[in-house]
Formats: C-alpha cells, structure tokens, sequence
C-alpha cells in the first residue's frame, strides 16, 4: 500500500493505492482511518477495487460500519470507480443520497475527488 499526498485549499489528502483489497471489514476501515488521521489526513480518496466487494451489499451492514467511523472522526471520504455493476435499488439510493453531501462521495476519478474534498 502507498499513501500519495495532495495538499488543495489547506485540505491534506491522503489517496491510497494498492492493488490489493485493503478493507476487508470495519476494523480495518478503522485501522485505515486511525493511521491516517494520526498522519496529518483529514480527508481520503479509496479506490472501489481497495474495499471488499461486500461492502456494496448494504445487507451485511459493513458500509454502514466504516462510514459511521468516517462521520465520528469527521474525516470525509471519496471512494472513486466504477459503480455500474451494483445495480440493486438500495444501493444505488444510498450512492446518490450519499453524493449529495460533502462527507462520504462515491466518484468516477481522482480529479472528481480532489475536486470535492478540496471545497
């Protein structure tokens, strides 16, 4: 796992990249969270290919999990990729109810998620 840096509008901003999955569960969203709040990072950008895919079935209660800690701490979010191929009905609801704030952004780029985290 590598951890690049942007700094926009006084905002630190943590991108990971990995090839892996590296959140599996909350503990590890939590651990995520934990180590980079403690360097500096008050907002970071996750690649959808970096969280298990059981996080898009709102079923298993693990999205609910990892964000409610993401709005505990007030650190804010943007997960970026292609979400096209979760087409269930809560899903796509809480995608869209969830883009309309500013803390927890589900986008297409990193562009898109600088944008947005840096406002």
């Amino acid at each position: 796992m590598k951890i690049e840096s942007h700094t926009l509008n006084n905002a630190n901003i943590a991108e990971v990249l990995s090839e892996e999955i590296i959140i599996n569960n909350a503990a590890d969203g939590l651990d995520l969270l934990g180590n980079l709040y403690y360097q500096g990072f008050d907002k970071i950008i996750i690649h959808e290919q970096n969280i298990t895919p059981a996080f898009f079935d709102l079923k298993n209660g693990i999205a609910g999990e990892i964000l409610q800690k993401f709005s505990n701490y007030r650190v804010s979010l943007a997960i970026i990729g292609d979400f096209s191929p979760y087409q269930s009905k809560s899903i796509k609801g809480f995608i869209y109810e969830s883009n309309k704030g500013k803390h927890i952004n589900f986008l297409g780029s990193t562009a898109e998620a600088l944008t947005k985290l840096a406002e």
